[in-house]
């Protein structure tokens, strides 16, 4: 997600975003082992993973192994019947276990086809089986709803409105950070990855897109029309788009025959193709830096609503009109920062929220980089304003790797985070950072990692212990030197 400033909406919906904390939960039920086989009794699975940030946000039990989401889509800001499909895997034996779903009307659930039991706190929706499920069964999960498009959250940071994001003919979706839940019931952590298909049923006037590749459009009744994606990769539910409205496919190729599409509304796609035309050579600067694009494809949304800020939903990026319609200085830097993503924060998903200072941190830098090279202000000049600004920052937001709740996407995730990757830089050499952001990209596309695998790395691929250095920078009360500027100063915090 890019914060580079764009014009924002004049009045927010100022909507309770505030997540209950599931109600304490009736004990496992016990069950009988046969002969004298100690096998583990089925218990209930965690009602979340214990994030710092989110305790509740994901599940513990059981990993998806596939979405499969139909959507009925009616008309803006109008519910529509729902239902998604989950097939999963038990990690343990499972008396019962959790899916994060928020808001929508639930109409039922069942457990590979039979009636289950269900309970609602907050977020929390408990779901209990007929039948206990062993360690190792795939199961599947239907959930049949009705969905309502006007759901959205707010927080007091650089996300602001969240959720189901209205535009003039539709939807576009901003799920970041744990907003999937009121679009589908899900393991809704970024630590949590899983491919999804999506089928979603429109008006014929109307398109919709997805994550990944349409497989199929297919006419159905009533002069209606099914689309079909696949999201081709796993991904983190907070990484889901999804949108439907008159929108123009701009398809088209970049570096070794990559697809690219852009999505499109159609009155916007003149004023906004010259700097969605810059996405190739983009792609071009990036793989030079950090290796081949890690995804099948790749394009842009853009969105025709006053969002103030960008997100790197995976393959698809959304990025506000606001963004394509001012300097092109000001456009590329929000494109690159999203297509940065692709390989910091998508394919290399977060392990936990306190790591998102890697996924930001490293947009802001490319970023940063890539403007002053074309047209841009000084990147050490930007990076000398944030060392003075840093102890205010630790003060104020936490220390880049150790946020709190409230402040998780503020500065300090962005420019500040960026500042610690030019220090370590600067620490060990241009050639040498090169060679630990290639690694990185390359060890774990398409995993989950963490700050401390972040050191580790570092540390291995330098040949140098830099756990002395880093942590500092990462959990320190106080910025630590800059190593090639000793007359770089920090401003006392106040």
């Amino acid at each position: 997600m890019s914060t580079f400033p764009t014009p924002r909406r004049g009045a927010r919906l100022a909507l309770a975003a505030a997540v209950t904390v599931a109600a304490a939960l009736t004990g496992p039920v016990s069950y009988a082992t046969s002969g004298s086989t100690a096998e583990a009794k089925p218990s209930p699975g965690a009602p979340g993973l214990g994030d710092p940030m989110f305790p509740l946000d994901g599940n513990g039990g059981y990993k998806v192994d596939r979405y499969l989401l139909d959507f009925d889509w009616q008309a803006p800001r109008t519910p529509f019947e729902a239902t998604a499909t989950i097939k999963a895997t038990a990690t343990q034996a499972l008396s019962r276990f959790n899916l994060d779903f928020g808001g929508n009307t639930l109409h039922a659930v069942t457990v590979d086809g039979k009636a289950a039991g269900t309970a609602r706190a907050g977020d929390e929706l408990t779901v209990t089986p007929k039948s206990p499920l062993p360690k190792g069964r795939s199961f599947t999960v239907k959930v049949t709803y009705t969905a309502d498009p006007t759901q959205v959250r707010h927080r007091d940071d650089a996300i602001e409105d969240y959720g189901w994001i209205p535009t003039p003919d539709g939807t576009v979706v901003y799920p970041q950070p744990n907003g999937a839940r009121l679009i589908f019931p899900a393991n809704d952590h970024p630590s949590q990855r899983a491919p999804i298909t999506f089928r979603i049923t429109t008006p014929k006037d109307l398109t919709a897109v997805a994550n990944g590749k349409l497989v199929d459009k297919s006419a159905g009744p009533g002069d209606r029309v099914r689309w079909t994606y696949d999201s081709e990769q796993p991904l983190s539910t907070q990484l889901v788009q999804l949108a439907v409205g008159k929108f123009t496919l701009d398809d088209r190729t970049g570096p070794g025959g990559l697809p690219i599409r852009d999505v499109v509304p159609d009155a916007l796609v003149e004023p906004t193709a010259k700097y969605r035309e810059l996405t190739a050579d983009h792609l071009a600067w990036l793989q030079e830096r950090l290796g081949p694009y890690p995804f099948n494809r790749y394009g842009i949304l853009v969105g025709d609503t006053d969002l103030g800020v960008a997100l790197e939903t995976q393959t698809l990026s959304l990025v506000p009109k606001a963004d394509l319609l001012g300097t092109q200085v000001d456009a590329e830097r929000n494109l690159v920062h999203e297509l940065t993503h692709q390989w910091f924060g998508d394919s290399v998903a977060l392990k936990s929220w306190s790591d998102l200072w890697v996924s930001e941190g490293h947009a802001r830098f490319y970023e940063r980089l890539y403007s002053q090279a074309h047209g841009g202000d000084s990147f050490e000049a930007a990076m000398k304003a944030a060392y003075k600004a840093h102890d205010q920052w630790r003060k104020d937001f936490g220390a880049p790797a150790e946020p709190t709740e409230p402040n998780l996407f503020k500065r300090m995730r962005y420019d500040g985070s960026a500042l610690v990757l030019y220090a370590l830089r600067e620490h060990v050499g241009d050639a040498a950072f090169q060679k630990i952001e290639r690694a990185w990209v390359t060890q774990y596309r398409g995993k989950a990692a963490s700050t401390q695998d972040y050191v580790d790395l570092a540390s291995r691929v330098t040949g140098q212990d830099l756990e002395g250095f880093l942590k500092p920078w990462l959990y320190g009360a106080k910025t630590p030197p800059m190593p090639g500027h000793p007359d770089w100063v920090v401003d006392p915090a106040t």
